[in-house]
């Protein structure tokens, strides 16, 4: 059973915007970090963007300005909101959780969903 699920991912045009979702238990949403990783076909993951328990938010320089993450600790999910959107930001998104404060690394996270497909055509 996935301990985090993600949904939102589709198929957009550039310039478009989508909103990824990732759900998950109460017990791992109190973890320090929560993130959300892509990885491009043929590429290897990485982080996109992260926050930490206490709200503080960290992203890629590729997405700064264009992506926000939040945390919703009613629902126990992270959202991963993705405006203007380009073709290279075509991947399988990932939703990931760490016990680690600051976690940046893919080493670092110790749980992950499932993954949701992005596709921006041109």
């Amino acid at each position: 059973q996935a301990q985090l699920v993600e949904s939102g991912g589709g198929l957009v045009q550039a310039g478009g915007s989508l909103r990824l979702s990732c759900a998950t238990s109460e017990r791992i949403f109190s973890l320090n970090s929560m993130g959300w990783y892509r990885q491009p076909p043929g590429k290897e993951r990485e982080l996109v963007a992260a926050v930490t328990s206490g709200n503080y938010a960290n992203y890629a320089d590729s997405v700064k300005g264009r992506f926000i993450i939040s945390r919703d600790n009613a629902k126990n999910t992270v959202t991963l909101q993705m405006n203007s959107l380009k073709p290279e930001d075509t991947a399988v998104y990932y939703c990931a959780a760490s016990g680690r404060l600051g976690a940046c690394a893919v080493y670092e996270y110790d749980y992950w969903g499932q993954g949701t497909q992005v596709t921006v055509s041109s």
